[in-house]
């Protein structure tokens, strides 16, 4: 009997405890709701949060409203990550709440990534116990617009609202602005001052303006405008002032100051700094950083454009909670200014160079260089246009005028490649003299005027003058001989030539240099027939170089052997891009002969000697021969020169000077460049 009263305890005991623990199994906590909903919060997943949220608060916000809010916000604020930290209440804390029947309230830390910052805050999450017909227990989160921000309340909305920035400016070597923040000016109408002939009136403000005068018409006709109001046109570059003190004299016209960009050189830098234009619906696309909106402003060519990610600057943001009678600031970010950026570029010597192109309307390019660091002083093209109409609103006839103009102005001459002719010949001189090909004591007999070799046809070399001696180096140049330099050429061969010009950047990768400009090359394909090889040597051929280009190739000779790369912002360091190409003593030897193409008895660039200073240098005519028999070509006139001071070394290519003087008018142009900077 005892035994199976023993029995019975037993299993009571066992069907308690196996109740008991039942009972905890089916209990759902809320700990458990919290987690999973937090996983569900910080994934972002809106639709899967409303339906853990309890009766009271569905009843309040509608799943479609809920979810397109909290989608909304995350689209327009670009809420990048949430990250929620909770707090779990330790047991005594717990049982003192269920003593006291409150619904279990979390602690918890909201961080949200937003376009203007991580927004911080903390808050409470409650849940409510549900329990269903089955006597099973849930747990439902208490939801309310705090919870997306404490700012936040049923009517509140969100702004955001950014912040301009200024952007960046762009300085000469001595800070003189070539970019620059100044004062432009909007031009608008005051409805109320047009008088009875007020189509008459547009008419003449649009022929001003060289717009079409339905886009006055069209702004007139919004529905805000009225009498007295200031109803905007057009911007106007301040550099335009005929244009403004003409529209002044018109009634209805108002004027008022704006903030602009504004090149303060105008058309002699337009082709190195660019311009800046409001963005195109294609470059909006291609902002794959997000970074840019409708209406912004970027640039559009020359460094304007090149450095846009350093000129731009970053806008400010604000998100702002807006209520009926209030407005809170949720977080914010101050704009960060874009960067200055000075270059190595004498804006006076550019002016300069510009306007002594200028002067007959030549076509034609120049690069300056400081011969002993690499510095860019000058980069020319030739014709040019004003940066300024582009800026506020071209017109399409102003457009087409400059598009149709055979002087090709937009065409920006110093980013491209030009038969170099005979300005080429001391870079073969060095190639030769690095491979001992060429050396100083080589003379050469040549008999008459043209040369050419077994198997060439009826091709032959020719040359400008006949010599009664052995020709050597310093003849060829003074002279410039092409027969000189066609022989040496094909002495040293293809390989040894076109290895020798790889190490003055004729290459794949071409030169190291900010500003794109197209490499040099030095055929077409590969120097595959002895002819094509001649005409290297002298810089015909399909031998292509930029004016810059040239330039940086002769200062080995200013520099002991040394080629410099060249550098156009300060913030670039010094760089010999080949050391050793010549020895020491045949630097000096080629001073002297170029000393003697200007100042010697036979020399070809005799028309740029000068009293006062002296200058030294190379010629080169280049024929633009469409055949071998081409006896009308038209020829581009070089001449690259450095004076006795050193400080400054040019390369100028001037195209179409057959009826000029050849490469003789470009010697004398560039040396009145020289009189600029060496006496004025």
């Amino acid at each position: 009997m005892k035994k199976a009263y023993l029995t019975w305890i037993i299993l009571a005991i066992a069907l308690t405890l196996l109740l008991t623990g039942c009972s905890e199994e089916d209990t759902i906590q809320p700990e458990d709701r919290l987690e999973e909903y937090v996983e569900l919060w910080e994934s972002q997943d809106y639709d899967a949060m409303y339906r853990y949220l309890s009766e009271e608060t569905t009843e309040n916000y509608d799943e479609e409203a809920f979810i397109e809010r909290q989608e909304n916000l995350t689209n327009d604020l670009s809420i990048d990550r949430i990250s929620i930290e909770y707090t779990i209440p330790d047991p005594e804390e717990e049982a003192e709440e269920d003593d006291n029947e409150e619904d279990p309230t979390f602690p918890i830390t909201v961080l949200k990534e937003t376009v203007a910052g991580d927004v911080i805050f903390d808050a409470e999450l409650t849940l409510i116990e549900v329990i269903d017909e089955e006597e099973q227990n849930d747990w439902t989160v208490h939801w309310e617009p705090s919870l997306i921000f404490p700012e936040l309340e049923d009517d509140t909305t969100v702004r955001l609202r950014t912040l301009d920035t200024t952007r960046g400016e762009i300085h000469d070597r001595y800070g003189n602005g070539l970019a620059i923040n100044g004062t432009a000016y909007d031009v608008g109408v005051d409805p109320g001052l047009f008088s009875d002939n007020q189509t008459e009136e547009i008419e003449e403000i649009a022929s001003a303006l060289s717009i079409d005068s339905s886009a006055i018409e069209n702004a007139l006709n919004q529905e805000w405008v009225d009498d007295g109001m200031f109803v905007p046109i057009t911007t106007v570059s301040p550099s335009n002032e005929d244009l403004i003190d003409a529209l002044s004299d018109l009634p209805a016209v108002l004027i008022q100051e704006t903030s602009g960009r504004v090149y303060p050189y105008s058309d002699s830098h337009a082709h190195l700094i660019g311009h800046i234009g409001t963005i195109t619906a294609e470059e909006l696309e291609q902002d794959e950083e997000g970074f840019y909106s409708e209406q912004d402003i970027i640039g559009k060519r020359g460094l304007e454009q090149l450095f846009e990610n350093r000129l731009r600057g970053e806008k400010g943001v604000e998100i702002l909670a807006v209520h009926d009678n209030s407005t809170d600031e949720i977080i914010s970010s101050e704009p960060v200014p874009g960067e200055d950026i000075q270059l190595t570029i004498d804006a006076s010597l550019q002016e300069s160079i510009f306007e002594s192109l200028q002067e007959d309307d030549d076509k034609g390019t120049a690069a300056a260089i400081d011969p002993h660091t690499g510095e860019t002083l000058a980069l020319v093209s030739s014709p040019s246009f004003d940066p300024h109409l582009f800026t506020y609103g071209i017109s399409q006839s102003e457009y087409d005028d400059l598009n149709e103009d055979e002087g090709a102005p937009l065409l920006n001459r110093f980013a491209s490649t030009y038969s170099p002719g005979s300005a080429f010949k001391p870079i073969t001189a060095m190639v030769g003299m690095q491979n001992g090909t060429i050396t100083q004591e080589d003379a050469v007999d040549i008999d008459g005027l043209t040369w050419s070799q077994d198997g060439w046809g009826n091709y032959e070399v020719r040359r400008v003058s006949e010599s009664t001696e052995p020709v050597d180096l310093h003849d060829a140049l003074v002279r410039s001989d092409n027969i000189f330099f066609a022989q040496k050429t094909v002495e040293m061969g293809t390989d040894l030539f076109t290895d020798g010009l790889q190490s003055f950047g004729f290459d794949e990768d071409g030169l190291s240099y900010t500003y794109p400009i197209q490499n040099s090359q030095i055929a077409n394909n590969d120097i595959d027939r002895e002819p094509l090889l001649s005409d290297s040597g002298f810089g015909q051929g399909e031998v292509l170089m930029s004016a810059l280009h040239l330039a940086i190739s002769y200062t080995p000779i200013l520099n002991e052997g040394d080629l410099l790369n060249p550098l156009l912002t300060a913030d670039e360091s010094e760089e010999v891009l080949q050391s050793d190409i010549i020895t020491t003593d045949d630097a000096d030897y080629l001073k002297t002969a170029l000393r003697d193409v200007v100042a010697g008895e036979r020399g070809t660039a005799s028309v740029a000697d000068r009293d006062g200073f002296s200058l030294s240098g190379k010629t080169g005519t280049a024929e633009l021969k469409q055949s071998l028999t081409d006896e009308d070509a038209p020829e581009n006139g070089w001449f690259v020169a450095y004076s006795d001071s050193e400080d400054h070394l040019i390369a100028m290519m001037i195209e179409d000077v057959h009826d000029k003087g050849g490469s003789g008018y470009t010697a004398e142009v560039l040396a009145e460049v020289f009189e600029w900077i060496e006496i004025d």
